[in-house]
């Protein structure tokens, strides 16, 4: 391949991987890399443009102003259009963007005004004689989406202005999350089990696009403003002046902004933000620099994308050498041992941080992590430590590499790391660690259904020693529930009512409520169709039979998770003492099976969030019902079912011809199903 050749190759392979992580950034708010990795990636698409003009196409990333519009929200044509801002990733090119400001302006100086940069998401807000009427978001920059109803809960936004504005008056800004509200509502999600938001400006974006008002309204959120449409209507004549307009107005601003005469003066506040950054309220992840007089901007003008008189200068990445002290193993929920690196404390980001995840073996392999390791820490958004990379020049050569211990720090039993998964998991259901999750998942509906055991009383079960696993359950009596915190003997009744009850459950059921990893509701049933009892199974599995990974959706990684969890002395003893208390092992003649089940051979995919159910929730009801759920979307899909702030699977749905159900069309479905 020429070199020609191959500089083609590599313009189109960035322009690939631009609009792959834009997409995910301003579409899907989940980005894969940095702000900083993804400029890097711009500029040298940039310099490869600016070198070689024949390799420019019409439809390159570097003439977008930003990510396309959602699906799901009312589309809003900006009457002018919001563009973005060039970026200055070091104090040369600021310098650079300031000499060349002040030869266009053609005198010795130029005033600016510089502004932390607020890492959120660019709105527009539309006040009809001093009343909030509407608000959008920037989309692509052309057009955006109605967010009016969602922006109408951010408590700091005033619904009518503190001074009489007559006829339409247009302001933008950003809608971000305070960092002690971003640290909560993970906090909540971490608790309730759904997956945690990268940075706070992810946090946002996903919050103020949400379908259900009631979503954001719970997520607060803050907004900031600072820009005037048509300030002349409005008499401003300069960026400062604009900023106080919009405090008079009511409307929250900042309030850090500097006006600036000099480039000694604009790398002052720079240096000043590089620290104060850390303690600020809200995620900054730069400075806006902008020229003040605003007559003088006319002048200026912009390019296709930006526009020439304002510059975003962004921090590097704070990142500080340290040193592995130890590496330790905890167990989750689940099962998952989780390896943590200790750390020399080490200041980042206005806090001393002594600890960060390692993820999982394949992580540890891939940046060769080992004890004793001199590292780079820096915290991914300003608030998670994470290991960048290993100094090996400053390995001592006695080291060793890092593996995951075989044994579960907690329980001793085996850990072990099935085919084709990055974790290494406890099997033994009875271990401390995993053993509450593991009592809940049992009783819940789509297993055991046992009425009124909910996390709370699971925890007190377990913390006073009456439950050490599942087969404890039922040994249980009133007077021990009823002497439990807050339970009267009534609800005491009730649940040892419910607990005698689940022992007729249905084999299918038992199965799954056993927790074996990778076996669901649906491969449950299936099971209990194929061997009819439990013992039979069992069987199976401890001799490797062949007619277990011979079932149809039963393939070597399933198989051998059966195998594992049956081979576990704990999980032999439990399932024992299950049997001895009278826990029905077998599908008795002419008992329903999962041919009788009206969801049977169909295939759903869950995106997005449900309001009248989480989506665990949703998938157990589709296996009950004989159907089965999958991650992904394909040929074999039957339904993708979507919710609020619905993913790339919806995406992919509706471009492969694959129904989708809303949420009202997906509860009907089931209904039909009963």
């Amino acid at each position: 391949m020429s070199f020609s050749e191959n500089l083609k190759y590599r313009a189109e392979k960035l322009r690939a991987e631009i609009e792959r992580c834009a997409k995910l950034y301003y579409v899907y708010d989940s980005p894969e890399i940095s702000d900083f990795q993804y400029d890097e990636l711009i500029r040298e698409l940039q310099k490869i443009e600016a070198e070689h003009p024949e390799l420019v196409v019409p439809d390159s990333p570097t003439h977008r102003i930003g990510g396309a519009p959602r699906e799901g929200f009312t589309k809003v044509q900006h009457k002018v259009p919001m563009m973005s801002l060039d970026n200055a990733l070091n104090k040369e090119e600021l310098a650079a963007f300031y000499e060349k400001l002040c030869r266009l302006l053609e005198g010795g100086s130029a005033q600016v005004v510089c502004e932390p940069k607020i890492d959120g998401l660019a709105v527009s807000l539309i006040y009809e004689n001093g009343l909030f009427v509407s608000g959008s978001t920037r989309g692509d920059g052309y057009t955006g989406e109605d967010v009016t109803a969602n922006l109408r809960t951010i408590k700091s936004m005033p619904l009518r202005l503190a001074q009489e504005v007559s006829g339409r008056l247009e302001v933008r800004g950003e809608v971000c999350m305070e960092k002690k509200s971003f640290a909560a509502l993970n906090e909540a999600r971490e608790e309730s089990g759904e997956p945690i938001f990268a940075n706070p400006r992810n946090a946002a974006a996903g919050s103020l696009r949400q379908l259900d008002p009631r979503v954001t309204a719970a997520r607060n959120l803050s907004i900031y403003l600072y820009q005037v449409m048509e300030p002349e209507r409005h008499g401003i004549e300069s960026q400062h002046s604009m900023l106080d307009r919009l405090r008079d107005l009511g409307l929250p601003v900042q309030g850090a902004e500097r006006v600036c005469r000099s480039l000694a003066d604009i790398i002052s506040y720079l240096d000043m933000w590089m620290e104060k950054r850390f303690t600020h309220a809200i995620d900054t992840d730069g400075v806006v620099v902008k020229l003040d007089e605003l007559t003088l901007r006319e002048k200026l003008g912009a390019t296709a994308k930006a526009p020439r008189w304002a510059i975003a200068f962004k921090f590097p990445p704070e990142e500080k050498l340290t040193v592995i002290k130890d590496i330790e193993v905890t167990v989750g929920r689940t099962g998952t041992l989780t390896p943590t690196a200790v750390l020399e404390p080490v200041r980042l980001s206005g806090t001393l941080v002594q600890r960060a995840s390692l993820h999982n073996q394949d992580e540890i392999d891939r940046k060769d992590v080992r004890i004793g390791d001199a590292v780079w820490v820096r915290k991914a958004g300003e608030i998670i430590p994470e290991i960048v990379r290993v100094d090996t020049d400053k390995r001592v050569s006695d080291s060793t590499p890092y593996v995951i211990p075989d044994k579960c720090p907690v329980c001793g039993s085996r850990a072990v790391r099935l085919h084709g998964e990055s974790a290494v998991k406890c099997v033994n259901k009875s271990c401390p660690a995993q053993v509450k999750e593991g009592i809940e998942h049992f009783a819940s509906r789509a297993a055991m259904d046992i009425r009124g055991l909910g996390g709370k009383i699971v925890s007190q079960l377990v913390e006073s020693g009456m439950v050490k696993n599942v087969a404890d359950l039922y040994s249980l009596n009133v007077f021990q529930l009823a002497s439990l915190e807050r339970m009267g003997e009534k609800s005491a009744g009730n649940i040892a009512a419910s607990i005698e009850k689940s022992k007729e459950r249905p084999l299918g059921a038992l199965i799954n409520a056993l927790g074996i990893r990778n076996v669901g509701e649906r491969t449950a049933h299936d099971l209990a169709d194929r061997f009819r009892s439990l013992d039979s199974l069992a069987t199976a599995a401890v001799e490797k039979n062949f007619e277990l990974e011979a079932m149809d959706g039963i393939g070597p990684v399933i198989a051998e998770s059966i195998t594992a969890f049956f081979s576990e002395p704990h999980n032999v003893e439990m399932i024992r003492r299950l049997k001895e208390s009278g826990v029905k092992f077998e599908i008795e003649q002419g008992q329903e099976n999962i041919n009788d089940l009206k969801l049977k051979g169909l295939t759903f995919v869950l995106t997005g969030e449900l309001a009248s159910m989480t989506r665990n929730e949703a998938s157990e009801q589709i296996t009950a019902h004989g159907g089965q759920t999958s991650e992904s979307v394909s040929k074999k899909t039957s339904f993708v079912v979507v919710g609020e702030n619905p993913g790339s699977k919806y995406n992919k749905a509706m471009t492969m011809g694959i129904p989708v159900l809303n949420e009202e069309e997906f509860i009907n479905k089931l209904r039909e199903a009963q």
